[in-house]
């Protein structure tokens, strides 16, 4: 979604627009734009905190957020429901999307990245680097996972702490890497592409490393968010989104 509304939605579709003579465009986004008193722009979450998308718009710069209008962002889905059901509109009661929209169910991500690029096998290991199991498709391979990894029954849940994948022609197997629950759990997360607002924050930011997720309350050390209780690992190129009260302040992808 954030790499679609970056080159997509607020960029080709802005460009579009303009060039058919609009200077607006309006999109079904559950978010706010807040003007500050120094005229700088920002996200701002939905009034529908459990539909809120201010996480995967915080990409978006001053000029996609002086162009873009989010007229549901202060409104409920069930409000928006009801309105379009009074109007007639056929998509009322449409289905919210879920995960990646162009993926259809019936193929799934496997089929899709089976098309495009080559699906390659895994090694499994421990710790310790011992072969413990193995996987047909690395590229399918999230932070966290349990299953689908080849491992024996009978033993404590193992999970995906780290997901090790070389350049095709270096010859090298990928290996992905398990570990207890706990050792899924980081102080620290650094950042590729930290982008701030309107400066960096001195003080403590609640940190969303999911569109649904829980923020959590961390600092900001140059491009390294340290947490100030020990949370989740990140998988590489998840987008970290930084708020302050129910703005977003900033943002960048784990490195």
């Amino acid at each position: 979604c954030i790499e679609c509304n970056r080159h997509l939605k607020f960029d080709a579709l802005l460009r579009r627009a303009e060039a058919l003579g609009f200077d607006r465009v309006a999109t079904g986004h559950h978010a706010r734009v807040v003007v500050a008193a120094d005229g700088r722009r920002r996200v701002g979450r939905g009034a529908d905190r459990a539909k809120d998308q201010s996480y995967v718009l915080h990409v978006l710069d001053q000029d996609a957020l002086g162009r873009v209008l989010f007229p549901v962002g202060e409104l409920g889905k069930a409000g928006v429901r009801a309105d379009a059901a009074r109007l007639g509109l056929r998509t009322a009661a449409k289905p919210d999307s879920q995960d990646v929209c162009f993926i259809t169910s019936a193929g799934g991500r496997r089929a899709f990245l089976g098309e495009r690029i080559p699906l390659r096998p895994a090694e499994v290991r421990d710790a310790r680097g011992t072969v413990v199991g193995r996987t047909e498709a690395v590229e399918l391979v999230t932070i966290g996972q349990r299953k689908g990894l080849g491992l024996a029954g009978g033993t404590s849940p193992r999970y995906v702490v780290d997901v090790s994948v070389p350049d095709v022609g270096d010859g090298a197997t990928p290996v992905v890497t398990v570990g207890a629950r706990h050792d899924l759990l980081v102080d620290t997360v650094a950042l590729d592409g930290l982008a701030w607002s309107a400066g960096p924050v001195a003080g403590p930011v609640q940190a969303q490393c999911s569109a649904h997720g829980a923020p959590a309350t961390a600092r900001v050390e140059g491009a390294t968010v340290r947490w100030d209780r020990p949370q989740r690992r990140v998988a590489r190129g998840q987008s970290v989104v930084l708020y302050v009260d129910d703005l977003v302040v900033g943002g960048g992808f784990a490195a």
